[in-house]
């Protein structure tokens, strides 16, 4: 584990650093055809080499009453607000907000699974002081084009005109330009705009808090805060240690934020400005709780939900008469749908498809995993459960040779441990020598105590592959097997009588499945007897932390685990026929070689 912790801190940044983004990818601003060419006469940036500067918290006000207009395409439904003059709600039409966790039942609501859910702050609100936000209250209208404009004019002469417009792929054209109308030049204060709001999938996503966060990118690298980071809690702060003051708010970015996202477990709001933003920052957000008959029985004392807003910052400007600053942006509203993403991301030039978390050198098996398990779906019309198993039986194929070669030095490796004992007790007064004979002694019998450890560390990334993957494989989501109805969640059958504790049949045969593993592999020469005790009943800690995981990652691993243990059987058999390989005697002279 350490070594596999090393190679993805220092080796795999190294060999697979992300792509650079071409020169000025994202730096090159294009002219809004509704309006002429303007430019603000002096924009007030940070310096580069500036750290960032935690900004007071705006107020969102909207003091007059809200009118919206809903816009409708072959993906989602867009609903614009007037109160903050945005784009208050993504609804994505193809997929509901939860689904059935029984095979037998439709889907438990007809609600469609939502991006910005449940907040009053639209994306792109431009939030700061009076100068810039007035009563809050726009004026929307349709466009020829087929999208919407939010526009309203503040009493100090500033117009804010937005227009936005739904294409394919998931994806929105935004603009938004600040226009002094008044006859004197206008200061305004540092701005945030509005991204959204990552929030919850819904009323019964109780692992929201692990899957919810913020993601932004800086041009040669991907950063990530999880919700948990803002609670700052700690290991020792849950066993009743002193606890940590939460944090209120991240700030990141030195001029060079290329997109932004926030996101749950299978749903993104990616927002990627044509010129890098100055810095980014995101605070915890208190949502409205649901009622009574949307929460699940075992979740009705459960705190509130949360959300994290974030936004773009940007600098103070100072607007000469008649004088105008814009940006323009792209909004991916969708599913994290790694072809869709990928297609996105090469017409951008801006890796966006890191937002599926496949990054470094992992990601490259999640990639090849899950673009391998879609294969077997599409052309074999395999179901997702069938495809996991067949791709847990090909990688078994592919490593047989090398963990029945790995079995068998083992094996002889534990053949050869009463001489490799008696070299220890020879020597014991003397660990060079020791250690050197020992060596010499593997060395002519053509064995080596890393033997058995090789298939497991080759096997690692695959696993590590499987484990992101299926966090974030928005095909699993609904995808049913036997008895398990959603492979992306937990297989429960029921829960226990008198308690909320369910009942997971999976993870409870990956964890029967180990331990008989566990007790076929013969221990590794030289282990204590406690620590081979340990080793054996190690299974039952995967099982308590992977118990309530994805019921994907479990059906691969009990397949693994029983593939494993016929393969042992089989290597077992074999071995029993074989002629027995004749060994050396300790008190042979180890320089003499065998007659």
């Amino acid at each position: 584990m350490g070594l596999i912790a090393l190679w993805s801190m220092v080796i795999v940044p190294k060999l697979y650093p992300p792509k650079p983004l071409p020169p000025r990818a994202t730096n090159e601003v294009s002219t809004a055809a509704s309006a002429p060419p303007v430019a603000a006469s002096n924009v007030e940036q940070a310096a580069t080499s500036a750290p960032p500067v935690a900004p007071s918290k705006p107020v969102f006000v909207a003091s007059g009453d809200e009118e919206t207009l809903v816009l409708t395409n072959d993906n989602a439904r867009y609903t614009f607000t007037s109160q903050g003059g945005g784009l208050k709600f993504i609804e994505l039409v193809k997929y509901p907000e939860t689904v059935s966790r029984s095979r037998k039942k439709q889907p438990l609501t007809n609600d469609l699974a939502g991006l910005n859910a449940h907040v009053s702050i639209p994306v792109l609100a431009v939030l700061g002081d009076e100068s810039v936000q007035g009563d809050g209250i726009f004026t929307l209208t349709k466009t020829a084009a087929g999208g919407v404009r939010a526009e309203k004019t503040l009493t100090n002469g500033l117009r804010i005109i937005k227009e936005f417009k739904p294409t394919t792929n998931y994806l929105v054209s935004a603009t938004v330009q600040l226009e002094n109308t008044s006859g004197a030049p206008l200061k305004l204060p540092p701005q945030e705009w509005t991204i959204g709001t990552a929030t919850p999938m819904g009323p019964d996503d109780k692992d929201a808090a692990q899957n919810m966060g913020l993601m932004w990118y800086d041009g040669a690298a991907k950063q990530e805060i999880a919700a948990p980071w803002f609670d700052n809690a700690s290991f020792l702060s849950c066993v009743g240690a002193t606890a940590k003051q939460p944090r209120s708010e991240y700030v990141a970015g030195r001029s060079n934020v290329v997109w932004a996202s926030v996101h749950n477990q299978f749903f993104a709001l990616v927002a990627m400005p044509q010129e890098p933003a100055q810095q980014i920052v995101s605070r915890p957000l208190e949502l409205p709780r649901p009622g009574d008959d949307e929460i699940p029985p075992n979740q009705k004392n459960a705190p509130p939900p949360k959300g994290l807003q974030t936004a773009f910052l940007y600098p103070s400007v100072t607007l000469d008469p008649g004088k105008a600053v814009e940006r323009h942006f792209h909004f991916f509203a969708g599913p994290k749908e790694y072809q869709t993403l990928a297609h996105i991301a090469n017409r951008f030039q801006n890796n966006v498809d890191l937002v599926m978390g496949f990054g470094g050198f992992f990601g490259f098996f999640s990639k090849a995993l899950l673009l391998g398990m879609n294969w077997l779906h599409h052309t074999f019309m395999l179901g997702y459960g069938w495809a996991i198993i067949v791709i847990t039986i090909i990688f078994k194929v592919l490593f047989w040779p090398l963990t029945q070669a790995s079995t068998r030095s083992m094996k002889r490796l534990q053949a050869l441990q009463p001489q490799m004992a008696a070299i220890k007790e020879k020597y014991k007064d003397d660990p060079v020598k020791m250690n050197k004979k020992t060596m010499e002694f593997m060395k002519e019998n053509k064995v080596s105590p890393l033997g058995g450890c090789l298939p497991m560390v080759l096997q690692m990334p695959v696993f590590i592959g499987f484990f992101y993957m299926i966090r974030s494989a928005i095909e699993l989501r609904g995808a049913s097997f036997l008895w398990v109805a959603d492979l992306s969640r937990p297989d429960t059958l029921f829960t226990i009588p008198g308690t909320s504790f369910p009942f997971n049949l999976l993870p409870l045969l990956m964890g029967g499945t180990m331990l008989w593993q566990s007790h076929l592999t013969p221990p590794s020469p030289g282990m204590d007897p406690t620590q081979q005790k340990m080793m054996r009943y190690l299974p039952l800690i995967f099982l308590f932390m992977l118990y309530n995981y994805s019921s994907g990652l479990a059906l691969y691993w009990t397949v693994q685990n029983l593939l494993t243990i016929v393969q042992t059987k089989l290597t077992k058999t074999a071995a029993s026929v074989a002629p027995t390989t004749p060994q050396v005697s300790v008190l042979t002279p180890l320089s003499k070689k065998k007659k």
